[in-house]
Formats: structure tokens, C-alpha cells, sequence
């Protein structure tokens, strides 16, 4: 079955088919880097790390490339973000680039986001940025006005093609400065003259400046993907203009199309209100994870479409967790399992299930990568394996390893929320520590006769979502 994703550049449903059979590039708008990461990120980037994993689950030989922003994303009032940062740490700029770099990689790495084959940074191919824009002048696409370049819109008739945005409903800019230099208010800087106290700043053709925002993305993509490659993806916030921007550009500069697909994700609430640092409302990639295990994040993200929009609340994460907990439940029961199991190959009905489980992970998945409908396949291959579990007689081996293997390949290596092992340091360890050790007190209570104190135990486990369950070999826990 191929690989059908909806394209927000065709505004359809339509089979996935690369330029080169087999090989698929991809680029992802990546941070900008003057702050911590929030959890609006989480929803971008677990999002586009589950289609690259899904897409090399599926064969394919993935480039995946994103970017950091480390210079030119402007404020409306013309003021650059890295610099406004610096100033307020009374630090140097490239200590704010280095120390949200960081910090960002580190937040992706908690939450099991596989890094990018390639990481390039704005300041680092800013080369390749002013080739673009000499090669736009050339052509006609682009003009100077006192040390600085602005993308012609009226010369790219397609312009408004991917947000669906005309150019004559483009409001007039704000500052007296934007419409005074521009031709057209819509028009977008691809190079800005730098003040003397600008710190950031690169000698050009047209004086000493810096890049705008939208052409690092426009030139890093043709360096390492080519001028035309398979997937762009990113936030629907940046649509209008980054990404409008982008496709202008590229097109009018090497007269080819840029991205075939266009994936955006959708965007990400807090408590139904979008985040706003004037609000007081943004939540941290860091704060968030000293209050919930990274499955349970990422788990909550994957229980909506990478396109959709998402609420993010305790109680959803909570839920999500608990979702998380029963399949991580079942995970680590096989595993203990494995170990005393009685050898033999895996029975048919095991082969059977998990050939049925494969089959609708992947349906779902070829479905312009449906994550909460794989996530469901996966809840009740979850249920039927404690099905099994629980039945006679007891599973052998074979059959506990491929169904290992099985919640390893699709919520592993997939999914990204099933781990080889836990963090000994997680939330989960300490739980399915204190569990134990209530397990301990009531086999002591038992072995006293002390039935009243025994039933207590459980009841209190069981009034906590927590099933103890006593085996010849001891007693198991399942969160349900």
C-alpha cells in the first residue's frame, strides 16, 4: 500500500511518491534559538521525528535536515530576537545561540526525538544566503534600497499559492520605515543594512548586514536536499509569511519547484489559550518535564493527528500517561516473562495476532501518518496480550519474544514510547519501587494470616488503578 499524506500545497489527500525511488529528503523549519524550548515545540518536532521514524520503517532511505536559527528572525519592530535576548542577558549573542542550542537538544533528547542527519545554522551559511540573493537581483526578483534587498512579490504571480493568501488583502506594514523603503508593502527583506551598534553583521555586495529570516531556510534546503526535494515540513503558524516566503523565493531564484509536500503541523493551546509570554502562560519543555515522564508527553502529542490542533491541560497529559502506563504494564510483563518461560517457537496464534497488528499499524500509518489510530492498534494488541498472558497454559519463549520484538518495532522504533529500559532515575521506577515494596508488606501480612491488612493493601492499590495479581511465582502489578 503507498504512503497517502494530505499536501497543504494542493490542499488534497494524494499518494507519496519521492523524486528518487527509495530515498526521501526532507526539511523541517527548525528553532529559533533565544529562549528555552516550550511545549509547542514538543508538538512540531515529535510530530516530524514519528514520520522520519515511520518513513525508514517503511524502507526508505531518509535525509532529514532542519535548521537553527541562530540570526535574522525579526520582531515587528524591526528588532532582531537573538539580540533583543542578548540584551537582556547582558550576555553576547552567540552565548544566547550556544546556550538555547544546547538547551533545545537537550529537551528533544529527553522526549526521544531522534536528531536531524544535519543541523545547519543560519550564521554559519550565510555565503550561500547572499549567493541566493545576487542571483534574485540578477533575475529581476529583487531590489536595493540603501544597503538593503527586498523580495519583489508583484514579480512572483504565484505568490500566496501555499496559504492561499491574495496579494492585495496583504496589509500595509506598521512602521513608518517598512513603507517608506518598500515598493509593496508584502514585499520581505532578503538582506537588511546593519546599524552601527547592530552586532550581528556580515560584509555583502550591498554593505555591511545580515540575512532576513526566510531566505536561510530557501538556502540551506538547496545545499543539502537540492532545489527541488520531497517533504517540507514546520508549524502552520509560520504558513504566512515564512513559508510563502520561501517557495517565492526559491521558485523565482533557480525557476524549479521547491518542496513537493508540504506537512504542516497544527498548532499547540495551553488550557485552551494559545501561548503568550505577555500572558504568563508558556510552559517549558524543561518545567514540563520535571512533572511528567517523557512517554507521557510524547504519548499526549500522539494521541492527536500531527495536523490537528491540541490542547495541552493536566489532565490530558494525566490521561495520556495512564494510557501509556497500561501498555508499558504489558511491556515489562513480557519481558519478565521471557526469562522463566517454557522454550518453544511462537504459536499460531501469536503469529497471527501480531501479522493482524503489523497490518493495521501500518494501514493507519500509510494513512498520512495517523499516530492516534496506530496508537489505538496498539492499545488493543496491549489488551490481547494480557489476554494471553492470563490464559492457559503459560506463553512459551518464541511467543513472548516476537511479541517483544513486536511492541519494540511499532512502539519503539516508531512510536518512540517504549524504551529498551527505563531511566532507573524515572517516575516509573520509583513507582514500580513503592508498588513493590506494598507487595512485600502484604506477602508479609499474608504469610502472618493477617488477611484484614492484606485486603487493605490491595484495595488501596486497586482504589489507585493498580491490579495485583499473585502467581505461583509471585505476585505481578498491572496499572489499568
Amino acid at each position: 500500500m503507498t504512503i497517502q499524506v494530505y499536501n497543504v500545497l494542493t490542499r488534497k489527500k494524494e499518494p507519496f511518491v519521492p523524486l528518487v525511488e527509495g530515498k526521501v529528503n526532507m526539511y523541517v523549519c527548525g528553532p529559533t534559538v533565544y529562549d528555552d524550548s516550550h511545549i509547542g515545540h514538543a508538538k512540531t518536532y515529535i510530530s516530524f521525528d514519528v514520520i522520519s521514524r515511520y518513513l525508514r520503517f517503511r524502507g526508505y532511505d531518509v535525509l532529514y535536515v532542519q535548521n537553527i536559527t541562530d540570526v535574522g528572525h525579526m520582531l515587528d519592530t524591526g528588532e532582531d530576537r537573538i539580540l533583543r535576548r542578548a540584551r537582556q542577558l547582558s550576555a553576547l549573542p552567540m552565548q544566547v545561540v550556544e546556550t538555547y542550542t544546547r538547551g533545545y537538544f537537550e529537551d528533544m533528547d529527553a522526549l526521544n526525538v531522534r536528531r536531524p542527519d544535519i543541523s545547519p545554522r543560519a550564521s554559519g551559511h550565510v555565503p550561500e544566503q547572499i549567493a541566493m540573493v545576487e542571483e534574485l537581483l540578477e533575475k529581476g526578483y529583487a531590489y536595493e534600497v540603501d544597503g538593503s534587498v527586498y523580495f519583489d512579490v508583484t514579480s512572483f504571480p504565484e505568490y500566496g499559492k501555499l496559504s492561499g493568501r491574495r496579494l492585495e488583502e496583504q496589509e500595509e506594514g506598521s512602521r513608518e520605515a517598512v513603507r517608506t523603503e518598500k515598493r509593496h508593502p508584502a514585499d520581505f527583506a532578503l538582506w537588511k543594512k546593519a546599524d552601527p551598534d547592530h552586532i550581528l553583521r556580515w560584509a555583502s555586495p550591498w554593505g555591511v548586514g545580515f540575512p532576513g529570516w526566510h531566505v536561510e531556510c530557501s538556502a540551506m534546503a538547496a545545499k543539502y536536499l537540492g532545489q527541488t526535494f520531497d517533504i517540507h515540513g514546520g508549524g502552520i503558524d509560520n504558513i504566512f509569511p515564512h513559508n510563502e516566503c520561501e517557495i517565492a523565493q526559491s521558485e523565482a531564484a533557480h525557476d524549479e519547484p521547491f518542496a513537493r509536500y508540504w506537512l504542516l503541523a497544527g498548532t499547540l493551546t495551553l488550557d485552551g489559550v494559545k501561548m503568550s509570554k505577555s500572558l504568563g502562560n508558556t510552559l517549558t519543555l524543561k518545567e514540563a518535564l520535571q512533572r511528567w515522564r517523557p512517554e507521557a508527553i510524547r504519548t499526549f502529542i500522539l494521541s492527536s493527528h500531527y495536523s490537528n490542533p491540541i490542547d495541552f491541560s493536566d489532565a490530558a497529559v494525566e490521561a495520556a500517561y495512564k494510557g501509556w502506563l497500561r501498555i508499558w504494564g504489558a511491556v515489562t510483563l513480557v519481558r519478565e516473562q521471557i526469562k522463566n518461560a517454557p522454550e518453544g517457537s511462537e504459536s499460531e496464534e501469536v503469529r497471527a495476532l501480531i501479522d493482524q497488528t503489523r497490518k493495521l499499524f501500518i494501514e493507519r500509518m500509510d494513512d498520512d501518518f495517523n499516530a492516534p489510530a496506530a496508537l489505538a492498534v496498539l492499545q488493543d494488541f496491549t489488551r490481547k496480550v494480557n489476554s494471553l498472558i492470563n490464559d492457559s497454559p503459560p506463553l512459551t519463549q518464541g511467543s513472548l519474544e516476537a511479541i517483544d520484538q513486536t511492541f519494540r518495532e511499532l512502539g519503539g522504533d516508531v512510536l518512540g514510547i517504549i524504551p529498551d529500559q527505563l531511566d532507573q532515575k524515572g517516575d516509573m521506577s520509583r513507582e514500580d519501587g513503592l508498588v513493590r515494596i506494598l507487595i512485600g508488606l502484604r506477602a508479609d501480612a499474608r504469610e502472618r494470616k493477617d488477611w484484614q491488612t492484606a485486603d487493605q493493601i490491595r484495595q488501596k492499590l486497586t482504589d489507585l488503578g493498580i491490579t495485583l495479581e499473585d502467581r505461583p511465582d509471585g505476585t505481578i502489578w498491572k496499572a489499568e
